[in-house]
């Protein structure tokens, strides 16, 4: 063999392994999120579930953090369902389990609510007030409060240590489940209609969250938690049911791992305009994204910021 061969042959062999050792090209890395599993489903309309998973996956691929979400819309039968399983620290989103279990435990007793239980009631809802929270948690008791969440048919909420309320643990899924007893016409608790009333009067700075990108004609029922704790960062949530002449549609945006406050909030108000977009196609968007500096820093106090005892170990990995 003549040495300009040999030459030849080494240059190609190195090049070769060259090759095959270099970094995948960050056009084929993006192509391979085609193979992801859908987010979105819908029997009737397959290609706004293809269209509105293909803006999901756009959204979430630039953002930081631990997201879940669940979305479900009646109308197109579209449900979304993204880590819909995993558990997170509820923060004051767990108000609204505190809520229905108080309406339901009237409705059982064949009662309107008492003025004591509205009176605790309507702040904690509408203002986040802990206080009012405590005192209906406590008023229940765990027994009460359990027996409606086997009810509901929740699958891995589990009601928070003593009186840290805030620390249930809860998922997408199982929040779906609760805005259904809320927002669903066969729904066995009579009273949903006052609890969708008072959700519709959060305080203005606590709007913000899934009603980002909501179009005219829809009301907006929310409920928002914001908590952060010395493992993963800050849990920032926003479930709400949208309800309007021509549909009804529930989105779930549960997130930990974010940086700051305001970061987990326009995560999941980018998520919520796709949503919103894409179910209410044709129809311009009344509420934006909120400004940052109308965002505020501090935690809704659901829950201490340090460990508890006996409770966190199982949060560590945050596997779904």
């Amino acid at each position: 063999m003549g040495i300009h061969m040999l030459h030849r042959r080494t240059a190609m062999a190195t090049a070769i392994v060259s090759a095959l050792l270099a970094p995948v090209p960050a056009v084929a890395a993006r192509a391979s999120t085609a193979q992801v599993p859908p987010a979105c489903r819908s029997t009737r309309n397959p290609e706004l579930a293809a269209r509105m998973s293909r803006d999901i996956r756009a959204v979430l691929s630039s953002r930081q953090g631990t997201v879940a979400m669940a979305v479900r819309d009646d109308n197109s039968d579209l449900t979304c369902a993204l880590a819909s399983e995993r558990r997170y620290d509820s923060a004051s989103v767990v108000k609204v389990t505190i809520m229905e279990a108080t309406l339901q435990r009237a409705d059982e007793l064949q009662r309107s609510l008492t003025e004591w239980e509205r009176a605790n009631v309507q702040p904690m809802i509408m203002t986040s007030d802990n206080t009012a929270a405590q005192h209906l948690w406590n008023d229940l008791g765990r027994t009460c409060l359990g027996r409606f969440l086997d009810r509901v048919g929740t699958r891995r909420t589990e009601l928070g240590p003593a009186g840290y309320w805030g620390l249930t643990r809860t998922t997408a899924a199982d929040q779906m489940r609760l805005l259904g007893v809320l927002s669903s016409a066969g729904s066995f608790l009579k009273s949903r209609a006052y609890g969708l009333k008072l959700l519709n009067q959060v305080r203005e700075d606590q709007r913000w969250g899934v009603p980002a990108g909501m179009p005219r004609k829809l009301q907006a029922h929310i409920k928002n938690g914001w908590l952060p704790r010395s493992t993963h960062g800050w849990r920032v949530h926003s479930v709400g049911v949208f309800t309007g002449s021509e549909r009804t549609y529930r989105i779930v945006v549960l997130s930990h791992d974010n940086p700051t406050m305001a970061y987990g909030v326009r995560t999941i108000e980018r998520i919520a305009q796709v949503v919103h977009r894409g179910l209410n196609r044709g129809r311009g968007a009344v509420q934006g994204l909120t400004p940052e500096n109308r965002i505020s820093e501090v935690s809704d106090g659901s829950a201490p910021r340090g460990p508890v005892p006996g409770w966190d170990e199982p949060e560590r990995g945050a596997t779904p």
